[in-house]
């Protein structure tokens, strides 16, 4: 005879794992209705996901081992998600129909708590969930900064931030998110929590199991907590936007700040498609008389008269009459929105094949010129928008037009990035999207070192399977 739950399961009058799933999380943080599902089960693109057999929401890292180890016990594989503001199918659940839906989605949303920061090590503890912003709130508040920053601050998770090592607009100045990680949490695919949130510098006892997690998109481990390095608060700020004629004089300029300004804290690209697009979704004003091929914008930020020091350098390296500059927090707010509402002006125009890929400096010209002769002749009616990181060779590049699904486009990108010694992906991750591809980027036995890593880890496949290496 089956235990009474057991025989319910079999019956189909209800779901074992989902029971004891509600016995862990409480009912309200089981998801089974699709409209309640529905919200984490599509990308921020709209290009993928998929239905999940249910979503399940802890609110303690002692809940998230619990609920792994219960999709364990039951073989039951596990799709992790933080922000979802992913671009690349990592965070949901592959395509298919409702009889298909067998993964759990584990959403790390609730792990949202944010500790008090160690002002004298300059480092704060916070939950995967917590979202870039409060990160931000809570270093200024001890008068301190985090050194990453990007225009989904209100909607990315750390957790997804780390899970990706995702890079942001101050790269240049602090690196990726895998420069900030001093300490982490995470719980095994057997549902064992580990923690290593101590936060010192050094500490060189056996292998690097936190950084090992940076990058490695919830295929390894589920973070749970975070230690976050935080970095000195710099009051003098200045933006400024400058006109370039084409991209070859916007990497010479950029090169030249990076050299001489010491006080340089981004530098990024938007072509005169991406530009043209912000000014018709958001209605502001056109800072130049013309559109320009390329608009650079160019933030420098320290303790002494930035301004002087930007102005001086540009006046030198640049045409005055075609340099906007902004010192006041209002002024700095406006420049920065003609980049920051990029994406949202993209998504607003149609949905976008998004490709987040980098190329050596040397690169970034001879990519864009056969990029854009070579999508004027395979598909001319559609809308190229370029932009990017310029100063550590991130570009993201944009496609309007062309079907969502029509993956042969992105093939074709992503072969003439490798084709250019780049790689595919810079700083979004691998996901499901470009899982195909991998092989542009790393070797045979690169990717058997990886996937050796992988069954160490998770024997089963259980954490985020087709993620990274496809299925």
């Amino acid at each position: 005879m089956l235990p009474l739950a057991a025989e319910r399961w079999a019956d189909g009058r209800s779901d074992l794992l989902q029971d004891e799933l509600t016995a862990v999380v409480g009912s309200s943080h089981v998801l089974v209705d699709p409209a309640l599902r529905a919200q984490y089960e599509v990308d921020w693109t709209g290009r993928w996901g998929g239905p999940a057999r249910l979503v399940v929401r802890p609110g303690t890292p002692t809940e998230a081992a619990a609920v792994i180890r219960t999709c364990a016990r039951h073989g039951t594989p596990i799709v992790v998600q933080g922000g979802n503001t992913g671009l690349v199918g990592g965070g949901v659940p592959p395509a298919g129909g409702e009889a298909d839906a067998t993964a759990v989605l584990l959403s790390l949303r609730r792990l949202d708590r944010v500790g008090e920061v160690d002002a004298a090590a300059a480092q704060v503890t916070v939950g995967a969930g917590v979202t870039l912003d409060r990160v931000h709130a809570a270093a200024a508040g001890a008068g301190l900064a985090f050194g990453v920053d990007l225009a989904a601050r209100a909607s990315a998770t750390v957790g997804g931030m780390v899970a990706t090592n995702a890079g942001g607009i101050h790269v240049l100045r602090y690196g990726p998110m895998r420069s900030q990680l001093v300490g982490a949490e995470l719980v095994l695919a057997d549902g064992t929590l580990v923690s290593r949130m101590g936060g010192l510098v050094k500490d060189n006892c056996g292998y690097d199991l936190v950084g090992l997690m940076c990058g490695s998109e919830g295929t390894l481990g589920i973070l749970t907590q975070l230690r976050l390095r935080l970095v000195p608060q710099l009051p003098e700020r200045a933006v400024a936007l400058c006109a370039c004629d084409d991209l070859g004089g916007a990497v010479e300029l950029s090169t030249e700040l990076f050299r001489r300004l010491p006080s340089l804290h981004a530098v990024e690209a938007v072509d005169r498609s991406g530009f043209q697009l912000v000014l018709e979704h958001t209605g502001l004003p056109d800072l130049f008389s013309e559109t320009p091929p390329w608009t650079l914008f160019v933030e420098a930020s320290g303790h002494g008269d930035v301004v002087d020091e930007v102005g001086g350098i540009l006046g030198r390296l640049a045409d005055p009459e075609r340099v906007a500059v902004g010192t006041e927090p209002r002024q700095l707010a406006t420049l920065w929105s003609y980049r920051e509402r990029l994406t949202e002006a993209i998504s607003a125009a149609g949905v976008p094949h998004k490709l987040d890929v980098s190329l050596p400096a040397a690169q970034l010209v001879p990519f864009d010129r056969a990029l854009r002769a070579g999508l004027s002749q395979a598909c001319p009616a559609a809308r190229l928008v370029v932009f990017g990181h310029i100063a550590d060779g991130n570009l993201h590049v944009n496609v309007i037009g062309p079907a969502p699904v029509d993956d042969e486009l992105d093939a074709w990108i992503l072969r003439l990035v490798a084709a250019h010694h780049g790689s595919i992906s810079a700083e979004h991750g691998i996901g499901r999207a470009k899982a195909r591809w991998l092989g542009l980027t790393r070797s045979a036995a690169d990717i058997r070192a990886m996937v050796s890593i992988k069954a160490a880890l998770d024997p089963a496949g259980l954490l985020n399977p087709g993620v990274l290496f496809g299925t």
